[in-house]
């Protein structure tokens, strides 16, 4: 087993430790918080998960690719979602898409290869009223405008750009 393997090991394992009765009842819980540790659920957190739970491992996947919080491949740090409703797509969101590809690399749906930054579309997120905007783990930006994109994520990623 290699070092990173190992460690990831332990790290599944310390969390696994929070959930002695091995009830099946907990594997939501016990994946959500594997993914916060994790950032994704890693295929080694769901066998292991399985394996305490008593649970075949398709049981495990099935949950975990049927609710859209969690995700199944590696994420970024940090992540930005663009609405795309009616009014913020009128008012400019589909510039602010573009501007975040040109600066990151990554259009919707991508993670930048540093795994620094997750970039998401959304259909609507219901604040109309200040459109177009972004959520920038998880604060709300509106009125939101290509060049004000551009210096919100370089000042989150710490740098200009991620190509």
């Amino acid at each position: 087993m290699s070092a990173t393997r190992a460690t990831d090991a332990g790290r599944i394992a310390a969390i696994l430790a929070r959930y002695p009765h091995h009830d099946p009842g907990d594997l939501v819980n016990i994946l959500h918080d594997l993914q916060a540790e994790f950032r994704y659920l890693t295929e080694q957190a769901m066998q292991e998960t399985a394996s305490h739970l008593g649970l075949p491992r398709a049981q495990v996947y099935g949950v975990a690719t049927f609710y859209h919080g969690f995700h199944t491949e590696p994420r970024g740090e940090h992540t930005c979602t663009v609405c795309m409703g009616t009014a913020c797509h009128v008012r400019g969101a589909p510039r602010l898409l573009e501007q975040l590809e040109r600066d990151t690399g990554v259009g919707a749906g991508g993670t930048t290869p540093d795994l620094s930054l997750n970039v998401e579309e959304v259909s609507c997120v219901g604040a109309c009223a200040i459109g177009p905007l972004v959520i920038l783990d998880g604060d709300t930006h509106g009125h939101m405008t290509a060049d004000n994109l551009s210096r919100l994520v370089t000042k989150l990623l710490g740098k200009k750009g991620r190509k």
